[in-house]
């Protein structure tokens, strides 16, 4: 499913959306990494992972809401994995620190939720240390992007994605992981905002 997405979107994706992305040399070409970027629609996966295809697959949360028909079989042919908002999933955190740990690459926007919506939002677009945590806890690297233009598809792009620099947790310790979570969420959502100026 993931293969053919990708087969199938990415003309239509460069041509009627003039999607373009920049920063991919920052990306690590072998082992798991946690990509965490700005949250504006529920297809923001379908950019951010883009670049990355065909060679690599983007696994990723998807709200838990959404696992029911018709969509819980293609999330699961897609690669996602169900987290429930604002209850602590730690079976969520656990499958995400275990497929980096394997390997893969583990798509997690620290927001928690699109930061704009046309109804009342039970969950508010606050930074949350998630990302943070799975990087630290899998030992592997955090790296921030940026994506603009999800939030106003109708208008048929252009959209943009945005990679920047693995962010330095050299000097966190990971024995403190809810004050190193603290402090990399921190370095992790500037460096998203300077990413986001730059689209």
């Amino acid at each position: 499913m993931y293969q053919f997405i990708g087969i199938i979107s990415g003309g239509p994706m460069r041509r009627l959306f003039r999607f373009r992305s920049k920063g991919e040399e920052h990306l690590p070409r072998e082992g798991g990494f946690v990509l965490s970027a700005n949250h504006h629609s529920n297809i923001d996966p379908w950019p951010l992972g883009l670049p990355l295809y065909p060679d690599r697959q983007l696994r990723f949360m998807a709200k838990s809401e959404m696992y029911s028909f018709p969509f819980k079989p293609i999330l699961k042919a897609v690669g996602a994995f169900p987290v429930r908002r604002g209850m602590g999933d730690e079976e969520a955190m656990r499958k995400a620190v275990d497929l980096a740990k394997a390997g893969e690459v583990v798509a997690i926007f620290p927001e928690g939720t699109r930061r704009n919506k046309g109804v009342v939002k039970k969950h508010k677009a606050r930074p949350r240390s998630g990302a943070a945590r799975v990087a630290l806890q899998a030992g592997v690297p955090l790296v921030p992007a940026a994506i603009g233009g999800t939030e106003s598809l109708m208008k048929l792009g252009p959209l943009r994605v945005a990679y920047g620099r693995p962010i330095d947790v050299s000097d966190l310790d990971v024995e403190d992981i809810r004050t190193s979570s603290k402090i990399a969420t921190e370095r992790l959502m500037e460096a998203i905002h300077e990413l986001e100026k730059t689209l």
